[in-house]
């Protein structure tokens, strides 16, 4: 049983937010320092920032000795017009994976991510991390935020082969330990995973303590992780000035790993009990400004490599 180490664009500073295609490091720049960091794998990041024709995108991959692990997708899920067009999203997304998958020959299959559309609903930014009573969806948006949920996955999954898992995260509308909840129970486990994100847990839940709790809880529906460390002296700091999402991010709220509270070594244990045998996927948020991306990643590889992930 080997659990492997990848990244993601998002810590080169490829995000969906933040940055401009002038901030941004170029792909093959991107993977190179990558996989010199000593990670084996990478997500694909916003469509078009990597190759987006299979041939070319495996070649890339297959040239650096790297997997291809997944992509994000972030979808409207709470408004039913948005259903359609995002799965279709999801399909094309998803081709790309499979097929560049085939060609490399992969023995771990990519995962297509599908998330909210993080960042869009004022209340959700303005609050992320402190959510409220009268900041979530109602009962009708729940159930067509599950039905368009397990509609992207469906499609997903007929026309591809490919896993959807679920990514809750801070300014979208799954963010807290009891939405997170509630999605897993309104969904089908046939269709739909989820994707562990240490550090949005952690943010969303206000600290790092019901993690282990979390995975214990959702372990049947776990089907990927990210490792992202949560830093509680910013997190506090942005509760009491009122930080939106974006202002935390910059602040340094998801620390590099071993600098903040998530127990990465509870974690990697739990993991290695229950046989986890795909991908593991660094996410250092980088903005620009905020340092050199190689040199995080390497630090993260680092400690990763220091708790006996190696």
């Amino acid at each position: 049983m080997t659990i492997h180490v990848g990244n993601a664009p998002c810590s080169w500073g490829t995000l969906e937010f933040g940055s401009t295609q002038a901030d941004r490091t170029g792909y093959a720049s991107m993977l190179d320092e990558l996989a010199e960091s000593g990670y084996t794998g990478s997500e694909l990041g916003d469509w078009g920032f990597m190759p987006s024709a299979p041939a070319g995108l495996a070649a890339a991959f297959r040239s650096r000795g790297l997997t291809l692990t997944g992509a994000f997708v972030g979808v409207k899920l709470r408004d039913a017009d948005a259903h359609a067009p995002g799965a279709e999203t999801a399909v094309r997304t998803a081709r790309l994976l499979a097929r560049t998958a085939d060609l490399l020959g992969a023995a771990v299959r990519p995962f297509l991510v599908l998330a909210d559309d993080n960042g869009t609903d004022p209340i959700r930014t303005r609050n992320a991390g402190r959510i409220g009573p009268g900041m979530g969806l109602s009962d009708d948006e729940w159930a067509i935020y599950a039905r368009g949920a397990q509609t992207v996955a469906r499609a997903v999954a007929d026309e591809t082969g490919l896993r959807t898992v679920f990514h809750f995260h801070c300014a979208g509308f799954i963010e807290t330990p009891e939405e997170i909840d509630r999605l897993m129970a309104l969904t089908d486990p046939a269709l739909l995973g989820l994707v562990f994100d240490t550090g949005h847990f952690a943010y969303g839940a206000g600290g790092c303590a019901a993690i282990l709790p979390a995975l214990e809880r959702l372990a049947a529906r776990i089907e990927y992780v990210h490792c992202k460390d949560f830093d509680p002296a910013v997190g506090e700091r942005v509760r009491m000035e009122g930080m939106d999402y974006f202002q935390a991010v910059g602040a340094g709220v998801f620390c590099e790993l071993g600098q903040g509270c998530v127990d990465f070594p509870a974690v990697l244990a739990w993991l290695r009990e229950r046989g986890y045998n795909e991908f593991v996927t660094v996410e250092q948020d980088v903005l620009p400004g905020m340092g050199a991306p190689k040199e995080s990643a390497a630090r993260n590889r680092a400690y990763l490599r220091s708790i006996g992930l190696g």
